[in-house]
């Protein structure tokens, strides 16, 4: 079992919490955040990636490092939910990531940056 497999799992279950799919707000967590909507659970990924980074800096001075891998456990498990949300899976994320392999981030991040000019300057103005 892999931990890719592990991911389609969750985001299985995640899917079928939806309310469209029948999760029902009142039983589920999953269905609770996504019946209130987009600002719930980015509400929730702001404050799991505050708890993320408070729970490194405990490691960084002699901190439980479980608790770091706690938070961001939480972390990935809401922006799971934001990825329901719209449409997305862990596999469009680890394919992105696989995309992104073997190029140094300093590129990666240099080419985003091209690709933005690129588009500013076919679109002077930023009119759609």
């Amino acid at each position: 079992m892999s931990s890719i497999d592990a991911l389609a799992r969750l985001a299985a279950v995640i899917e079928s919490r939806k309310p469209v799919n029948g999760g029902d707000p009142e039983k589920s967590y999953v269905a609770r955040l996504l019946h209130k909507g987009p600002d719930a659970f980015l509400k929730k990924i702001g404050e799991e990636a505050t708890e993320t980074v408070m729970a490194a800096k405990d490691v960084d001075h002699g901190g439980d490092g479980q608790k770091l891998v706690n938070e961001v456990a939480d972390l990935w498990f809401h922006c799971m939910i934001a990825l329901a949300h719209y449409g997305k899976t862990p596999a469009d994320v680890v394919s992105e990531l696989v995309r992104r392999e073997g190029l140094s981030g300093l590129e990666e991040k240099a080419l985003r940056k091209a690709v933005v000019r690129e588009s500013e300057s076919s679109n002077p103005g930023g009119a759609s």
